[in-house]
């Protein structure tokens, strides 16, 4: 028979829809033609693959071949069909049998001697296989990556010979085992921070509740500092959030697995494009926001970022994940992230300084304020002001101060809390859930009425601060939000930069 079917996988954002790699060989002048909308990098595996059958010692079938990668309405892009083309090939000429070829898929980018490169996207295949029941072939350099997808088949392949060894049954691979991961590397300790008592607390209940936070100060006084040691207080993440923090990574590294457990923390520059932070593109890729999901963007100079840039943020800041939409493709990520940013008070930076006096126009001022706009800073849970210290308490010998670990151990505590009453932190409470989890007495609700009022909140900053205040509650280990926990969280939200 002529005819012969390959299954693999495309990659459609943090998808693997099922590809059919048909490969029919018929008389007529010898010619090679791949169907099924691929682009430029699969309609030049036809050179890769015949020079890596060669180099393996097969014969390259001197007919006509056509290979089509159904369904044909799907986009197929890079160097992972490589692998089913050239098997589809062997099966079709007879030289590899193929009653093995129903129950694996494979991957795999072609090097011209015959090898197998990494491809990018080994976790959604190996995710998907799992439901199809099948094995997965994939480069032995991906092959780590792809084990680590609970209940998967991985078999990992070194070059082309070897794999059709291994389907003919003269020598079979043995699956690959996800090895334990070591835990994260360090990151920077909070202990490093002389004083800022004040934006310490306020670093803690963003942990807590995974609250977004803005700090605004003079140059100089660590708000960068403060913003950087975030990560090393959260809670590592679970192990299903930590794979799709891997297979997020796994766009742009197809083989790396450090840092698995590691919480991101992303740091774009602010000329950075709406689309760097939001993602595309012709081949649809996770921009900034998505690949801080699970972890911390931080923007300094947050009001240098461009208006457009920053207003990319608020619905993935509500909803938690980004859908790209272009003429060609409708693509998914998640965004779940923590936003922390730092800015200065005014453009010198020096406004309310006690010590330098600001030399900026009221109106120089207003302008600088304009670039961030009002529903964006309503979605910021936590602004905190950053004064700078004298010199003296900067060099003064720092004494024994907290470490990371131990406001780690409250935070950690403190989510646990969080996800035995609700499963999700107090930020994500659900609104129909948010009348019952933050229940209020009637002193509280008059307290936080009259506040609300007075400084003229939104309906989304009244939810968010009775949020915040669930998350100072819960660091306190009470069961009731109480008005010291109300007033607190409101003076966050009255720190206006």
């Amino acid at each position: 028979m002529e005819l012969s079917v390959v299954y693999s996988r495309a990659l459609a954002g943090m998808e693997a829809p099922l590809v059919r790699v048909e490969t029919h060989l018929s008389n007529g002048l010898p010619a090679f033609h791949i169907v099924g909308l691929p682009e430029t990098a699969v309609r030049e595996s036809k050179d890769r693959v015949r020079c890596a059958l060669l180099n393996s010692h097969f014969s390259f079938p001197d007919r006509r071949i056509t290979v089509n990668l159904a369904p044909a309405d799907l986009p197929k892009e890079g160097g992972r069909f490589d692998l089913p083309i050239a098997l589809g090939i062997l099966t079709a000429s007879g030289q590899v049998p193929r009653e093995r070829l129903a129950d694996h898929e494979f991957l795999g980018e072609l090097a011209l001697d015959g090898g197998l490169r990494a491809v990018p996207g080994a976790i959604p295949a190996a995710a998907a296989t799992i439901e199809s029941g099948r094995h997965l072939v994939v480069p032995a350099d991906s092959a780590p990556l792809a084990a680590l997808a609970p209940g998967s088949r991985v078999v990992p392949a070194t070059d082309l010979l070897t794999l059709c060894a291994h389907l003919n049954g003269s020598c079979p691979i043995s699956c690959c085992k996800a090895e334990p991961v070591q835990c994260a590397l360090p990151y920077p300790d909070l202990k490093d921070v002389r004083g800022q008592q004040g934006a310490r607390r306020a670093l803690e209940i963003a942990a807590s509740g995974n609250h977004n936070l803005l700090l605004c100060g003079p140059p100089g006084t660590g708000k960068t500092l403060l913003a950087c040691r975030l990560p090393g207080i959260l809670p590592p993440p679970c192990p299903q959030e930590a794979l799709t923090l891997l297979a997020l990574r796994n766009f742009f590294d197809p083989i790396g697995t450090s840092e698995y457990f590691r919480r991101p923390f992303r740091n774009p520059h602010h000329s950075a494009s709406p689309a760097a932070l939001a993602g595309g593109g012709s081949k649809p890729r996770p921009g900034e926001i998505s690949l801080a999901h699970g972890g911390v963007l931080f923007l300094d100079e947050l009001a240098e970022f461009s208006r457009h840039s920053l207003e990319v943020l608020r619905e993935p800041m509500e909803s938690g994940e980004i859908t790209l939409s272009r003429a060609h493709h409708r693509t998914r990520f998640p965004a779940r992230f923590q936003l922390v940013a730092a800015m200065n008070p005014c453009p010198c930076g020096f406004l309310g300084d006690p010590e330098r006096a600001c030399r900026c126009t009221p109106e120089q001022v207003q302008r600088y304020r304009a670039r961030i706009s009002g529903p964006l800073l309503d979605r910021i849970d936590l602004q905190v002001q950053v004064q700078r210290l004298p010199p003296g308490e900067l060099l003064r010998p720092a004494g024994d101060p907290e470490a990371s670990s131990e406001v780690r151990a409250r935070v950690s505590a403190s989510r646990e809390m969080q996800n035995q009453r609700q499963g999700c932190a107090n930020a994500h409470i659900p609104p129909d859930r948010l009348a019952g989890i933050c229940r209020l007495g009637k002193a509280e609700t008059a307290f936080l009425e009259a506040a609300a009022l007075r400084l003229s909140l939104s309906g989304r900053a009244l939810h968010r601060t009775l949020r915040v205040a669930r998350t100072i509650a819960d660091l306190a280990g009470i069961t009731s939000i109480s008005n010291d926990c109300i007033g607190e969280a409101l003076a966050y939200r009255g720190s206006e930069p």
